[in-house]
């Protein structure tokens, strides 16, 4: 199974000793080499860790926390206001754990702009050393990452024109027209000689020979036939080029925007398709994005796995009958995985392939807009759920064929152990490379400025900010584990840009990070000394609740250990809170209603007979777990598709070991339509929490706190 590397701990200014969380596994299996076209799966577990202890009584003096005063300025949540901090005064008690926000804040210095005067000096007055003074002493490492991004940002505005010129090389490289004629451009320095393949020339490139810049970048230029493209719309093309050692290789083009396969031939390679259909063919867009929310409730989604029959379901059909069930659940975003072109289904979309390419399994790049736009006309946001930790490893239909084994200033990738994930047998970006960084911040902008995309969550930062990618690591709340040489902080700085790039093209983006570490200032602003994002999950809850639920009896849980996990967070930095996503609906796991309730889903779930202790006690927990997770958790919600009507069957993709069966990779919604089954319950209720925060917005409120617990009665009030 696919893992997670490392352990997760969400971290509070206010916590005398941040634990870590348990670790869980992951089912992602990976895209290896290509033997003759053919994927080789990898599987992989996650590092597993103990859960953290439940806090013994939370009737203590609290420990000292920055304490907010000042005006109000109308922002809610610790997470989107600058924020000074001073010390508590000795008087300050509480007795139950609070939600970790405010919406307070002290006044700060007037916004300065970081010149590079400032990034020669060290940049030694960071806003981030007022929100918490234990940052004063890593300094060092704070100046060091700041003047390198404002290096790097001032060399792309010297040589590029700024980063939003930088970041739409997607118009520059691949295949663009440009006045009269088509041009081809790609980055390959390595490559001794380049040709152009395809339909078009009969894959015969001997008459379409490319040409090599100072910068490794391969080029040419073909005029138009009687007014018309010479590589027409929708036909296959590859790029060849010489390795230098006498072999040629053909590999799909590294910014193709379409890419498939001969479904009828197992294995078969993909090719690259040049994607530019006439205007009348060309999806326009009707609807405008709808406002961010003060809290984003997103249901998270799969499109292939969508449908209820056996097979791969379609954009257009996600569209039209998953997104009404999704508005009518009350939620307000979509998170769609699995859109990036991936050449093996059970990967689950994680090992990508073709960066700018739209999953083909589900439709065309128009099928894909039609999709965004349905979405908008509904008052739906939707994020994407993108891939920058890793690309697969997969040669003959990835990024990883354009390695041949050229240094790295000259490939996408780190050369040797470090351009590998041992855990997950993928590709290690080098983002220190020029051409790297405007490969992946064009990605970011093409599926913001093409797809109309209002943000992303971005998989697996952990293993992009640390060095040892989080494998077997124990991350105790220590900032020396943060903030030192095992930082990567060239990744650090491509994320810095990433976050200011898409906020400065979309000012109301939504930015997601999947961190199990609980890096602090992961998500505040760029411009204050942190990365940028939005959000971070809470990956410490979904752990909690499997723990419990796998290993005592309910009346064993702790009501303070779950308050505990639930509040355990920096209240300065934003959460996404959820109880399951599809990490726990993946095969050889199991659905929290699965936990409640196994195989008496299939048996007692009917209206028509009388209930059983289990499915009465499986049905109110998994309302009660979703319910009090989405209370105290975070600032936003997050759930997968199927969860909240307690789906009864994990995700299993086709893949050799169940002979390639559709048969689990399915949502079946009909099971919460049909009346005379418990599963609607679920789904009402469902719809009534999302009802309930959309009337009274305590998700993004910062008044909530525990008032009382009753371990006896295994109860709260909030």
């Amino acid at each position: 199974k696919r893992p997670r590397t490392g352990k997760k701990s969400r971290l509070s200014v206010a916590s005398p000793a941040p634990h870590s969380s348990s670790g869980r596994y992951k089912a992602r299996r990976a895209t290896g080499p290509a033997q003759n076209g053919t994927p080789v799966r990898r599987h992989r577990r996650r590092c597993s860790a103990s859960p953290p202890p439940p806090a013994r009584h939370l009737s203590r003096r609290a420990p000292p926390v920055p304490l907010l005063t000042g005006p109000d300025r109308g922002s809610r949540g610790g997470g989107n206001v600058r924020l000074s901090a001073v010390p508590a005064p000795s008087s300050l008690r509480w007795s139950w754990p609070r939600k970790a926000k405010s919406k307070f804040s002290v006044p700060v210095s007037a916004p300065r702009d970081y010149t590079m005067a400032t990034a020669e000096d060290g940049v030694g007055d960071l806003p981030i050393y007022d929100l918490d003074p234990k940052f004063a002493g890593f300094k060092e490492h704070f100046s060091y990452r700041m003047k390198k991004y404002l290096d790097q940002k001032h060399s792309i505005e010297k040589h590029e024109g700024g980063l939003e010129e930088f970041s739409k090389g997607y118009l520059k490289f691949g295949i663009n027209t440009e006045n009269d004629a088509t041009v081809y451009r790609e980055w390959a320095p390595a490559a001794m000689d380049a040709q152009l393949i395809g339909d078009f020339n009969n894959w015969n490139g001997s008459g379409h020979r490319m040409t090599k810049d100072n910068y490794g970048v391969w080029s040419i230029r073909i005029s138009h036939v009687n007014g018309k493209p010479a590589i027409p719309h929708n036909s296959k093309v590859k790029f060849r080029f010489h390795r230098g050692d006498g072999l040629w290789v053909d590999r799909v083009p590294a910014w193709i925007r379409y890419a498939t396969f001969d479904a009828s031939k197992f294995g078969a390679p993909y090719d690259g398709v040049h994607w530019d259909p006439p205007s009348g063919e060309r999806y326009v867009f009707k609807h405008p994005r709808p406002r961010k929310p003060d809290a984003p409730r997103i249901y998270e989604a799969h499109v292939g796995m969508s449908g209820e029959k056996p097979e791969v379901s379609t954009y257009r059909e996600f569209a039209d009958n998953v997104l009404p069930r999704i508005k009518a659940n009350n939620y307000n975003t979509v998170q769609l995985m699995a859109i990036m072109e991936h050449s093996y289904y059970a990967s689950f979309g994680y090992h990508v392939t073709n960066f700018f390419a739209v999953s083909s399994r589900s439709g065309t790049p128009e099928d894909l807009k039609y999709l965004v736009d349905k979405a908008h006309s509904l008052g739906l946001r939707v994020l994407m759920d993108v891939v920058h930790s890793h690309a697969s490893s997969n040669k003959t239909d990835g990024l990883n064929g354009y390695d041949v084994g050229q240094n790295t200033q000259e490939s996408y990738f780190h050369t040797g152990e470090r351009g590998y994930h041992k855990l997950w047998d993928s590709r290690l970006f080098n983002y220190a490379n020029w051409e790297v960084l405007r490969f992946l911040l064009s990605n970011l902008r093409y599926w913001m400025d093409e797809f109309m995309f209002d943000g992303f969550r971005f998989d697996g930062v952990t293993s992009m900010l640390y060095n040892h990618h989080g494998i077997n690591m124990s991350f105790a709340g220590s900032y020396k584990e943060y903030f030192g040489l095992d930082t990567d902080v060239d990744a650090v700085v491509y994320l810095m840009l990433a976050n200011h790039l898409m906020h400065k093209l979309l000012p109301e983006a939504t930015v997601v990070a999947e961190d199990v570490s609980g890096m602090p200032v992961l998500c505040r602003s760029v411009d204050e000394g942190g990365v940028g994002f939005d959000y971070r999950l809470a990956m410490a809850i979904p752990d909690r609740w499997i723990d419990y639920l796998k290993n005592k009896d309910d009346l064993e849980w702790s009501m303070s250990g779950i308050a505990h996990t639930l509040t355990n967070r920096r209240y300065t930095e934003k959460c996404i809170a959820y109880a399951e996503s599809h990490d726990q609906s993946i095969v050889g796991d199991k659905t929290m209603a699965f936990l409640l309730m196994d195989k008496e889903m299939y048996t007692g779930m009917s209206d028509l007979q009388p209930a059983s202790p289990t499915i009465d006690r499986g049905i109110a927990l998994q309302k009660m777990i979703h319910f009090i997770t989405m209370a105290l958790g975070g600032d936003g919600y997050l759930n997968f598709m199927g969860n909240e009507f307690g789906h009864p069957e994990w995700i299993d993709f086709p893949r050799e070991g169940n002979n390639w069966s559709y048969d689990k990779c399915r949502r079946q919604w009909s099971l919460a339509d049909i009346d005379h089954l418990r599963y609607k319950y679920m789904n009402a209720f469902d719809q009534a929490m999302n009802a309930l925060d959309d009337k009274f917005s305590f998700l993004s409120s910062s008044k909530q706190i525990v008032s009382d617990m009753n371990e006896e009665k295994k109860d709260y009030c909030i």
